[in-house]
């Protein structure tokens, strides 16, 4: 899969996981922080996130300063993805 399919369905999976009623794909950009007064994402939407790339791309995040890493923006957690993810091989 390619960079820009991955981020654009991460967008979509994002707010299906988190329930973001308000928000749309087009509302989130890849390098919009997903924690802080954009989004307003918390430490309990983080476990979701990391549930997602558990199940969607089987990613395994047990360390919190790697979760800290990858959980920047969707650039990053496309860009880990595309890195580690044995589902897109």
């Amino acid at each position: 899969m390619e960079a820009v399919a991955l981020k654009a369905k991460l967008k979509t999976q994002i707010i299906q996981y988190l329930n973001l009623l308000d928000i749309t794909p087009e509302d989130i950009k890849d390098d919009t922080p997903l924690f802080g007064e954009e989004l307003g994402l918390d430490s309990i939407d983080s476990i979701e996130l990391i549930v997602l790339l558990e199940r969607e791309y089987g990613i395994k995040i047990t360390n919190p300063t790697e979760g800290r890493k990858v959980l920047v923006d969707v650039e990053q957690m496309a860009a880990y993805i595309l890195e580690h993810s044995e589902n897109l091989k």
